[in-house]
Parts: C-alpha cells; structure tokens; sequence
C-alpha cells in the first residue's frame, strides 16, 4: 500500500482554521476577566434615598390610576 503525500507538514500557527478555534475562545477568556476587572474595580455608588415620602411617588400613582381607569 502506497501513502500519498498531502504536502509539506505546517506548524499549527500557519492554519487559519485552528487560530479560530484557539483563539475565539481565548478572546472570550480575556474579555471575561477584563469585565470582572471592571466590576470589582469600578461598581456604582448606590444613590442615597429620596425622603419626600409619598409626593415623590405622587406623579407616578396618578399616572398608574389614569391608565387603569375604564373609558365611559
């Protein structure tokens, strides 16, 4: 049985196929770190909470109450 040569033998760097299937999900890994990096480093201030009681509330249940009201 004769082999047949496919060609000269690549390194792996030189097939495009393979730096997809490497480097897609390596690309995932540094952007998971980086947004971990992100989270820890820099979260938000929680605001402090509004102490007008309930007129800060007052625009929104008026248009909550007009909305559910039935048209005659």
């Amino acid at each position: 049985m004769v082999k047949e040569q496919m060609g000269p033998v690549q390194p792996w760097w030189r097939i495009r196929m393979l730096w997809l299937v490497f480097g897609g999900p390596a690309v995932v890994v540094v952007a998971s770190f980086a947004l971990l990096f992100v989270a820890v480093r820099g979260g938000d201030t929680p605001l402090p909470q509004a102490s007008a009681g309930a007129d800060a509330q007052s625009p929104a249940t008026q248009a909550r109450n007009h909305a559910a009201t039935p048209r005659p």
